[in-house]
């Protein structure tokens, strides 16, 4: 029997989260997104207060923002990260399993966590995290 379920957030998450201030304008996290290759980032001032998504920004933008009219580009400038963001989001602590995040990302609906200790974001797990994980520990068999 695999213990990958048993297996620690915090062995997995990337350590390395790209956070963003809720003052940002969406144009600031579109670009740290597409720079970084996540669709995710945490809100912080000072601790997590919020997340945002790509799919947060595409939302409020009416075309796709690659092919945005420079209307839309100001608009994406206008905006801040504050008023699209998701409070209080779902987080997981570093030492939680594998399966807890798994079956949170499930119960919650959501594709990634940032991963809090004592207030402040010390990674983020993903799904991807998680496959990478079960494609591992098969190919370990």
């Amino acid at each position: 029997m695999s213990k990958r379920h048993l297996t620690e957030v915090q062995d997995w998450m990337n350590e390395n989260a790209i956070v963003v201030s809720p003052d940002a304008s969406l144009a600031d996290a579109y670009t740290l997104m597409v720079e970084n290759e996540v669709r995710r980032l945490p809100v912080v001032d000072r601790e997590l207060i919020g997340i945002i998504t790509y799919s947060d920004i595409l939302r409020h933008v009416p075309v796709s923002v690659d092919e945005a009219d420079e209307a839309t580009r100001v608009l994406l400038t206008q905006r801040t990260v504050r008023e699209v963001m998701t409070y209080s989001p779902m987080t997981i602590n570093p030492s939680a399993t594998i399966q807890e995040a798994a079956e949170r990302m499930l119960e919650y609906q959501v594709s990634g966590l940032p991963v809090v200790r004592n207030g402040k974001v010390v990674g983020m797990i993903t799904e991807s995290d998680i496959f990478r994980l079960v494609v591992e520990s098969w190919a370990e068999e």
